[in-house]
């Protein structure tokens, strides 16, 4: 007698379950998010400068609080997962300045302010978490999921070792971005050769911009600078020419095949292959915050030298040491962020399974 298999493919359940979990996490966090700024609000914190902010930061919690409970009750559906876009985006704008706390946190004494940093982790949290939720429910790629029928007698006799397509399918082979993604990354690398060279000026007791080594040092203890920042620059080096070192490392990963496996010098995932998400956090997290800050900046800089907003000398001698610093330190921001969203959209698309 031939028994009749009525459990339901492997692959709908999964995408049902699938739902029902990613409605629960964004509703959770849905949830917290209004809660943080609905008390920012009717404390008087300021969010992005302004208490009324957190107004508009508990407004899209609820929204997301009240898209996760449908996404988990019916499914995603073409309006919800306009909705979950549409949250996502607004949450990846609330995420806007987590790079510079996380750099704070490091280099600094202190955050500007708590309340701040925990709404940018929790917005950077909760774009992840939407976009996710609007992906679930999509069909399985080829060989991800047995279909209903793959459990045929013949199926049976193929052994252990049956699993066909889906050990082969389950991650492309390593390639390299097209030449225009890498023209692009050579000039987001390019840009940043001027900073480098303005702070280990610096750094090494040169003088730039009217400003002397010693005299930016002066200046760093008095904004507050931490010990690890201060060390490098008694070695010689800058924290933030350091970071754009590992920027520019994680760009050229991006579009080359071997940011797909780790060469084997390196630890702890030496040879084998790389998660697909692990490289896209600190490249979207670095876009989210240095394209926009950078293209705000070198438009700010532009009014200036035209002379429509006036220039703060801050700490230098003159106004125009102060904008020579900024059309520097903006530029290299501005197209280092371009560059990385250009190099993040090209791995995404070589990696998707």
């Amino acid at each position: 007698m031939t028994t009749v298999d009525r459990r339901r493919p492997a692959g709908r359940w999964r995408r049902v379950d699938g739902w029902r979990t990613d409605g629960r996490a964004v509703a959770a966090w849905g949830v917290g998010y209004a809660v943080l700024g609905a008390g920012c609000a009717l404390g008087g914190t300021p969010l992005f400068g302004a208490a009324a902010v957190g107004w508009a930061v508990a407004a899209v919690g609820l929204a997301a609080a009240a898209a996760g409970a449908v996404l988990g009750a019916a499914g995603p559906g073409r309006a919800v997962r306009g909705v979950l876009w549409t949250l996502c985006g607004l949450a990846a704008a609330g995420a806007f300045g987590l790079l510079m706390d996380a750099i704070t946190l490091l280099f600094g004494q202190g955050l500007d302010s708590g309340p701040g940093a925990a709404e940018h982790a929790l917005a950077a949290l909760g774009a992840g978490l939407l976009a996710a939720a609007a992906r679930s429910g999509t069909a399985p790629s080829a060989g991800t999921a047995p279909s209903a029928g793959s459990h045929s007698a013949g199926s049976h006799s193929a052994g252990p070792h049956s699993a066909g397509p889906r050990s082969g399918a389950s991650r492309p082979a390593p390639s390299a971005a097209s030449g225009t993604v890498q023209l692009a990354a050579l000039a987001g690398s390019a840009a940043f050769v001027p900073y480098v060279v303005m702070k280990l000026c610096w750094a090494s007791g040169g003088t730039f911009a009217g400003m002397s080594g010693a005299e930016m040092h002066a200046a760093s203890v008095r904004n507050g600078a931490s010990g690890v920042w201060l060390t490098l620059e008694s070695w010689g080096l800058d924290g933030t020419a350091l970071l754009a070192g590992l920027g520019v490392f994680l760009l050229w990963g991006l579009v080359r095949p071997w940011g797909q496996a780790f060469p084997r010098w390196t630890l702890p995932l030496a040879g084998r292959p790389v998660p697909r998400w692990l490289p896209l956090v600190p490249a979207l997290l670095g876009v989210a915050t240095l394209a926009p800050y950078g293209a705000v900046g070198v438009g700010w800089s532009a009014l200036a030298t035209a002379g429509v907003v006036e220039v703060p000398r801050g700490d230098f001698p003159t106004a125009a040491d102060t904008l020579l610093v900024a059309w520097i330190g903006l530029g290299a921001f501005a197209v280092y962020g371009a560059a990385l969203a250009v190099a993040a959209r090209s791995y995404w698309r070589r990696t998707a399974r």
